[in-house]
């Protein structure tokens, strides 16, 4: 199968594993000099566990028996390498939901406390810390995200005159990441969210490259995870421990909300700011505040269609 064809066309992705999407980018003219700096990360990738895991099926053309074997060889890496027995699942979208999520800028405080409960929830590496939810500090009656301020670091929140918008995954409904992705390792699930195959992800960085949201992280080291931080409830396309080399980012906390749970980013914040549900429920709390509120997306001309909304008092 052509590499380059539209696995949503037929239902099914490329029958290709990661050496052979070498092989042909070489073939079909990738230049050796660009791709060798593209996939650079990859080549001196040393993280892989078994050549079994480098070689793996794709996601969606494994059967249950791959999968079966898949999430063992998962629970089996993590509890040799930090010594924690986890519980990896693949829960399936479920019908009839898509999420949404709304965040009000009026209350939140810039306290970051969302991007720490991430961290902790996410497996994300320590050192160097991995985050993905940056809160920016914005001047009042601005909305220029190129004057905004993510390192600021005050006795105290909030800050007079300023307001703060945390800015993380937008799950767009039209997400560029998608489509410049040459192995079809990320997409867009039935629910709304857009997910990675952590064990299909080559590192070019394209999809880093496409994101207008900074919203794509890549880890161009090990990662660092204590043992006595690893959360062992896991979901094989979210929380996961990444290993070097591979592109990340928020997934609206798959492993909780598939199970009827919140996000942790949402239950840690003091001010009640972040709300999520599902779209299609007429009666929930995120339908009745879409039909209540004006709410806005970022970056509107762009034609993304992000489903992470923003709006105030």
């Amino acid at each position: 199968m052509d590499p380059q064809t539209d696995p949503s066309d037929n239902g099914t992705a490329p029958s290709m594993n990661r050496r052979g999407f070498l092989r042909s980018s070489a073939m079909f003219g990738l230049g050796a000099a660009a791709l060798a700096a593209s996939l650079k990360p990859l080549l001196e990738l040393k993280d892989l566990a078994s050549m079994e895991e480098f070689l793996q099926k794709y996601y969606k053309e494994m059967s249950p028996e791959d999968m079966a074997k898949v999430l063992k060889r998962i629970e089996n890496d993590v509890e040799r390498q930090y010594g924690v027995r986890p519980h990896v699942r693949d829960l399936k979208p479920m019908d009839g939901v898509e999420f949404v999520y709304c965040l009000n800028l009026t209350r939140c405080i810039g306290c970051r406390k969302c991007v720490h409960a991430c961290v902790a929830e996410n497996n994300q590496s320590r050192s160097p810390e991995i985050q993905y939810i940056r809160v920016l500090k914005m001047p009042h009656g601005s909305l220029d995200m190129e004057k905004s301020d993510h390192t600021y670091d005050p006795e105290q929140v909030p800050e007079k005159g300023f307001f703060y918008m945390p800015v993380q995954c937008q799950q767009c409904e039209n997400p560029p990441c998608v489509k410049v992705c040459p192995v079809h390792a990320t997409w867009q699930e039935s629910d709304g969210i857009t997910v990675i195959d952590y064990d299909w992800c080559i590192g070019c960085r394209y999809c880093m490259q496409s994101c207008p949201y900074g919203a794509r992280q890549f880890n161009w080291g090990t990662p660092h995870l204590p043992s006595a931080q690893v959360n062992p409830d896991m979901h094989v396309l979210g929380n996961t421990p990444r290993p070097r080399g591979v592109v990340e980012k928020c997934t609206f906390c798959i492993q909780r909300v598939r199970e009827g749970r919140y996000p942790a980013c949402q239950e840690a914040c003091p001010s009640g700011a972040r709300i999520f549900g599902n779209l299609l429920d007429p009666e929930s709390e995120i339908r009745q505040l879409m039909r209540r509120k004006r709410t806005f997306v970022l970056k509107p001309e762009l034609g993304t269609r992000p489903k992470f909304f923003y709006f105030y008092d």
